[in-house]
């Protein structure tokens, strides 16, 4: 079973190969109690309202869910008090959400009703020249992840030649683990669910990822290492799939580059995490149940297939390393932006507002 913990981190969005690529529907399901979205435009404070109503629930003992921004891994998108069923969003772009049930579970704070919007106009230029220049430059973050997503094939496919990798031994692999995770488990009765976010995001901060907080607090910790291809992200795909049949609620960690892939996940009611350690995410914990090599499960590469990997891995690392740079153009003149909107702000009154939705949701 899982252990007490206070916090855990996620990337609700992540900066994929196919531009932005939001699980926003996934923070809090249909059993939310109250949804709090967030509206307003940059340097408004959301994110800061967010992190406050978060450290004063974590400070009352609360557990506490951060939903990180992928353009700013410091910021927060989403804040969720699970054990309230209370989430608060930003609903702003990218990620445009608005309600569904408004009123009844849905309730939108709009922080710019306090700006002054005599102050905000006298910038119109500069802010709308800005936001194009934005726009325009992730863009180019999106033009250098896709052939960083190809380059990654690119070596993948090498394990796809006939004898290279052994398929029956990764099939043998699979029914191990999945017999080790589940048998003698008492099945639930209830329908098994996935919920889908990212562990990791290519942010302007570079790769960040958040594994720590999401075993903390878990027994049974399953350490996948290996190349791209060798089966890692199949391994963790059929345990959630089996997981899902036997009725568990399994949380899915997928790869930002390309989230058609799941890379990590953990099953709370048996205490289990399985982690990919890899480029760019590498993962040690000396408390592991197990490590699990693929490699071993394939023949070594000639030297010439060597090569070839060496070749497509560097490229990989150079398209990767050119997104980021753009992610960084992007977050600098983000904070430009938000220069032309913070001295226009009234944060007094915002923090009034917190603090009565602090008084709200504790009173839930």
């Amino acid at each position: 079973m899982e252990k007490r913990v206070k916090l855990r981190r996620y990337f609700p969005g992540a900066n994929s190969a196919y531009g932005f690529y939001s699980f926003f529907d996934q923070i809090i399901g249909p059993e939310a109690r109250r949804i709090f979205i967030i509206k307003g435009g940059p340097g408004v404070g959301k994110s800061t309202f967010m992190s406050k109503l978060g450290k004063e629930m974590l400070d009352l003992g609360y557990f506490v869910e951060y939903h990180h921004c992928a353009s700013d891994s410091e910021s927060l998108d989403g804040l969720v008090i699970p054990s309230l069923r209370v989430a608060f969003l930003d609903g702003t772009s990218p990620h445009i959400v608005d309600p569904q049930y408004p009123g009844a579970v849905d309730q939108i704070i709009h922080l710019g009703e306090y700006w002054s919007t005599d102050g905000i106009m006298e910038s119109k230029e500069a802010i709308v020249k800005l936001s194009a220049e934005i726009k325009r430059t992730f863009k180019n973050v999106y033009r250098h992840l896709s052939p960083a997503r190809l380059y990654l094939e690119g070596m993948e496919s090498l394990y796809s030649i006939d004898g290279a990798f052994d398929r029956s031994l990764l099939d043998r692999l699979c029914l191990e683990l999945l017999e080790e995770i589940f048998t003698g488990k008492t099945v639930p009765k209830k329908v098994g669910k996935v919920r889908r976010l990212f562990a990791s995001a290519i942010t302007p901060q570079g790769m960040v990822n958040f594994l720590d907080t999401l075993v903390s607090g878990y027994s049974n910790i399953y350490i996948l290492q290996g190349d791209f291809g060798a089966g890692m992200s199949e391994v963790v795909e059929r345990i959630v799939d089996t997981g899902k049949l036997r009725g568990y609620y399994i949380e899915a960690y997928h790869c930002g580059l390309n989230p058609a892939k799941v890379e990590h996940l953990v099953i709370p009611e048996l205490g289990v995490a399985v982690i990919m350690s890899k480029e760019p995410h590498y993962y040690n914990n000396s408390g592991a149940r197990r490590v699990i090599d693929t490699r071993e499960l394939a023949a070594p590469f000639s030297p010439q297939l060597q090569a070839e990997k060496e070749e497509f891995f560097l490229n990989y690392r150079s398209a990767l390393k050119s997104a980021i740079g753009f992610l960084v153009k992007a977050k600098s003149l983000h904070d430009e932006l938000e220069h032309y909107y913070i001295p226009h702000m009234n944060f007094e009154e915002i923090d009034c507002i917190r603090r009565e939705i602090m008084h709200k949701v504790r009173n839930m």
